[in-house]
C-alpha cells in the first residue's frame, strides 16, 4: 500500500508558531489587566469589583453553555478567552451599569459575535467592541453616565471627552495632566488611567504577546489628526496630548485593537490598520455625534483585515512569480 501523502494542515487564525499555549496567552493578558481593573476599583469601589466579576463570570457561563450546546469534548471556557473577553467588557463600561446590562454585554460579545462565528480565532469582529457598541446604542443613557471617582454613591459626572464635545475645550482646562495620567476622572472603568494601561501594556510587549506596530499608528495618527486642527485653532480643539490621556485610545490601542484574531498578520497590513484606526477615531472625536470614536474605528477596521491580509498574501506572491 502506498502510503498517504502529507498534507497541509492550516488551523485557524491567528498563524503564529509559538511554544506558548492559548492558556498561557490568555492567563497572562488577563493579568496584564489587573493593573487596569485594581485602578477601576481604588476609584469607583466595590461596585466596580462587583461589575468585573459579573461580567467574567457571565462570560465563562455564556462560554460553556455554547460548549455544551455545540457538543465540543474540549472546553474552551477555561481557555482563559472568555476570562479576558469579561475583564475588557468591565473596563468598558460605568462602573453604574446595572448588572443585567453587563450581563447582555456578555452574552452579545461570547454567544453572538464569538460562539456563532464558530468560537475562538473565527470571528471577524473583536467580541468586546461589538458588545459595548450594542450596550451604547441600546442603552445610551446608562452608557454615558459615568460615575465620579471615589464618590461612594454613584454620583455620576461627565467624561472629559464628553465635556469637551457638549461645552467647549474652556470646560476642560482645567484638569491637569496627571489627574488624566493617574485617572483622578469620571469615565469608563478602564479608560481612565492611562498609567495602569501601560503597566499592563508593558507586560504584554516584554512577553512577545503584541508588538508596538498597530498601538503606535494608532496612537500617532489620532495625535496628529487631532494636533492638526489643535494648531489651527486651539481655541476650539483640544490637543493632542489631552486626547491621549482621555477616553479609551490607550485601552484600545494596546489591548483590543492589537488582538491576534481581529487583527492583520502582516507588518504593511499593521501599519495600515492603525492608522486607519487613528484616523477614524480622531474623525469621530472632533465631528461625530459621539465623544468617543475608539470602539466604531476598530470594529470598522476589523472588516478590512480579510483585505489587508489578502493584498499582502497576493503581493508575496508576486515578488516571488518575478524572483
Amino acid at each position: 500500500m502506498a502510503a498517504e501523502p502529507d498534507r497541509l494542515i492550516v488551523s485557524y487564525a491567528p498563524h503564529l508558531r509559538s511554544s506558548d499555549s492559548i492558556e498561557k496567552v490568555m492567563y497572562t493578558v488577563a493579568a496584564a489587566l489587573l493593573p487596569a481593573t485594581a485602578a477601576s476599583i481604588y476609584y469607583f469601589g466595590l461596585r466596580a469589583l462587583f461589575v468585573t466579576i459579573v461580567a467574567v463570570l457571565s462570560s465563562v457561563l455564556f462560554e460553556f453553555l455554547m460548549n455544551k450546546i455545540r457538543r465540543r469534548e474540549h472546553l474552551t471556557c477555561f481557555d482563559g478567552s472568555a476570562v479576558v473577553t469579561g475583564l475588557l467588557l468591565a473596563l468598558n463600561i460605568p462602573a453604574s451599569l446595572p448588572y443585567g446590562m453587563v450581563i447582555l454585554g456578555s452574552f452579545i460579545a461570547i454567544v453572538i459575535t464569538k460562539e456563532l462565528f464558530g468560537g475562538l480565532g473565527y470571528n471577524p469582529f473583536n467580541p468586546v467592541l461589538v458588545g459595548r457598541v450594542f450596550l451604547l446604542i441600546s442603552f445610551p443613557v446608562a452608557m454615558t453616565h459615568w460615575p465620579a471617582p471615589h464618590v461612594v454613591d454613584m454620583v455620576t459626572a461627565a467624561s472629559p471627552l464628553g465635556i469637551l464635545k457638549t461645552d467647549g475645550v474652556a470646560a476642560v482646562s482645567n484638569l491637569s495632566f496627571w489627574q488624566l495620567f493617574f485617572g483622578e476622572i469620571a469615565g469608563s472603568m478602564g479608560e481612565t488611567s492611562s498609567l495602569a494601561i501601560l503597566l499592563g501594556a508593558i507586560v504584554l510587549f516584554f512577553r512577545g504577546y503584541i508588538t508596538l506596530t498597530i498601538p503606535l499608528a494608532f496612537i500617532g495618527t489620532t495625535a496628529m489628526f487631532t494636533g492638526i486642527f489643535y494648531i489651527a485653532d486651539p481655541a476650539r480643539y483640544a490637543s493632542p496630548l489631552f486626547h491621549l490621556m482621555t477616553g479609551g485610545l490607550l485601552l484600545g490601542a494596546f489591548f483590543m485593537a492589537t488582538d491576534w484574531v481581529t487583527s492583520p498578520m502582516t507588518r504593511r497590513g499593521q501599519i495600515i490598520f492603525g492608522c486607519g484606526c487613528g484616523f477614524l477615531t480622531g474623525l469621530i472625536r472632533l465631528f461625530g455625534g459621539y465623544p468617543e470614536g475608539v470602539a466604531f474605528s476598530i470594529l470598522i477596521m476589523n472588516a478590512f483585515v480579510p483585505l489587508l491580509d489578502r493584498w499582502d498574501l497576493l503581493s508575496l506572491k508576486s515578488k516571488r512569480e518575478v524572483a
